[in-house]
């Protein structure tokens, strides 16, 4: 029976990618047409996608900053639109009530509030697909709409332990002490190579040291994947580790998206109810676009965050189950919701597709903030009148900053990805800012670079080099640029892709010794004579 389910569902991807449209959209359409022919989930299906899931989580938390959730633009965001939304939903619900709408005639106050509630969340899985596949999860509007999902996790943890009664174990208080095992899990990982011992380990921690941690002690176990993710993102392996998943986790990810097709038979009155649902879609979507312009976020951020956004969850399905079993909600609702959420998928998949284009167009009506007033975390960056711009201040960075001001003086500046690093350049009198330079509004926001005649790229991670190098070429900038890469292929691909300069800093850190050893210690050795 897998065997059919992974076929339908490789074809209609296949079909779905020719179509210039995320394969996704494709692993749906398979589960809709197979339950149409009487085919249903199985035990083994549904247990990949829940698999897959818990490792999107945990890579994420690989990738997510804590201190992103600390903003209050993300918690407070992300509570304000909890609450409108349910709110103006349950609203909407009322009102069709008392016209005499059959499928919420008979149905109680409270849960009508329920629906509203299921309604108010965005998809993770769905979001997070999206941006991978454009590239962007770096971009700040990727990085707010991840931060309001995570929030959206959080809440649905305390719905489920309140509505289920079920308190965590006493001994989830144990979990506390994990950030104490952070220095035995970086060891660990430092240890653990390149190869199938770093990808069982992370594994390891996602499913057991996380998922089945916090599922031993009563909470949530997605959550407990994450927040492991989130306590090893630190590590200068958590990128490589996140890599190392990558194709593991996108195949039983193409189990999750089957089972929601396959999961709930179609009815005439569920069929009726999701497209009443989907009619509620738009509120919603103009619902995080005030928010997010309410934190003065650019409207190019604010728009791209919306669409990221613009979709009914699974969680849904999770609030219509719970309430289900407790008598709260008929069985309609299930077939309703996971209708809904499935037409919300096939919706924004191709509205997400075309986000660029819809901002292009739209950015001619919306009115901009003024730049002073704009959230200090999307302001317009000014390169100012600076010579050389360096990419990635680390000890390469730092070094080829100090000489270079030594040569041409005070007209370099930095830009670092880590605040707290910054800072610390900021007091040694470095003209540093913080910034991604793999982030695509990171070169969005920048306003004033025509006084830059060299651009070095010296991040660690040649794929962000590579990356940079490639938003500069789009832009068209006419200086020069060097990079440095760790890999030969990554400085073949540098030249490739028509760098100026590509210099290894294994074999330029191997010249730099052997001239300083005989700057100093002047051995006295004959040179071979040559024929």
């Amino acid at each position: 029976m897998e065997l059919l389910y992974i076929s339908a569902a490789f074809l209609a991807g296949f079909i779905a990618l020719r179509c210039k449209l995320p394969p996704l959209v494709g692993f749906l359409v398979a589960g809709f047409v197979l339950n149409s022919f009487g085919f249903h989930s199985t035990p083994a299906l549904a247990t990949l996608a829940d698999l897959g899931v818990t490792l999107l989580l945990f890579t994420i938390g690989l990738k997510l900053d804590i201190k992103t959730l600390l903003n209050k633009e993300v918690w407070g965001g992300a509570t304000l639109h909890n609450l409108l939304s349910t709110a103006i939903f349950t609203l909407f619900l009322v009102v069709l009530k008392q016209l005499g709408l059959t499928m919420f005639a008979e149905m109680a106050f409270n849960q009508l509030v329920l629906i509203g509630f299921a309604l108010s969340f965005s998809s993770t899985v769905f979001a997070i697909k999206l941006l991978q596949e454009k590239g962007e999860l770096n971009a700040k509007y990727g990085t707010v709409a991840i931060g309001i999902l995570v929030m959206q996790d959080i809440f649905a943890v305390l719905f489920l332990t309140i509505s289920s009664g079920k308190v965590p174990d006493i001994t989830a208080l144990g979990l506390f002490a994990l950030p104490l095992l952070r220095p035995l899990l970086y060891k660990i990982l430092d240890k653990a190579g390149h190869g199938e011992i770093l990808v069982l380990y992370a594994v390891m921690l996602a499913l057991v040291a996380g998922a089945g941690l916090f599922e031993i002690v009563g909470m949530k176990p997605d959550l407990g994947a994450l927040l492991l993710g989130m306590l090893m993102a630190g590590h200068p392996k958590a990128s490589e580790m996140a890599k190392s998943l990558f194709n593991f986790k996108e195949l039983l990810l193409v189990c999750f998206f089957l089972n929601i097709g396959l999961a709930e038979s179609p009815t005439l009155n569920g069929m009726l109810m999701a497209l009443v649902l989907m009619l509620l879609l738009p509120l919603k979507g103009i619902l995080y676009y005030a928010v997010f312009h309410l934190c003065r976020y650019r409207v190019r951020t604010s728009m791209l965050a919306t669409l990221t956004l613009f979709n009914y969850s699974e969680f849904g399905l999770i609030v219509g189950g719970v309430a289900y079993k407790m008598g709260l909600l008929p069985g309609t609702f299930l077939v309703a919701m996971a209708i809904a959420v499935s037409l919300s998928f096939l919706l924004a998949a191709p509205l997400n597709s075309m986000s660029h284009k819809l901002y292009t167009e739209a950015a001619k009506r919306l009115k901009e903030f003024d730049p002073d007033r704009l959230n200090s975390n999307d302001k317009l960056i000014d390169f100012g009148h600076a010579s050389i711009l360096i990419l990635g201040m680390g000890r390469i960075g730092s070094g080829a900053y100090d000489e270079l001001e030594n040569r041409y003086g005070k007209q370099i500046i930095g830009v670092e990805t880590r605040c707290e690093s910054v800072e610390l350049h900021r007091h040694q009198h470095r003209n540093v800012i913080h910034g991604d330079a793999t982030d695509p509004d990171f070169w969005e926001r920048v306003i004033n670079n025509h006084h830059i005649e060299l651009i070095l790229l010296a991040m660690p991670n040649g794929p962000a080099n590579i990356y940079a190098l490639d938003q500069l070429k789009n832009r068209q900038f006419q200086g020069k640029i060097a990079a440095i890469a760790k890999y030969s292929d990554d400085e073949t691909q540098l030249h490739q892709q028509g760098i100026d300069a590509a210099f290894n800093i294994y074999n330029e850190a191997g010249s730099g010794f052997a001239r300083d050893v005989c700057d100093h210690l002047q051995p006295q050795i004959t040179p071979l004579k040559t024929d």
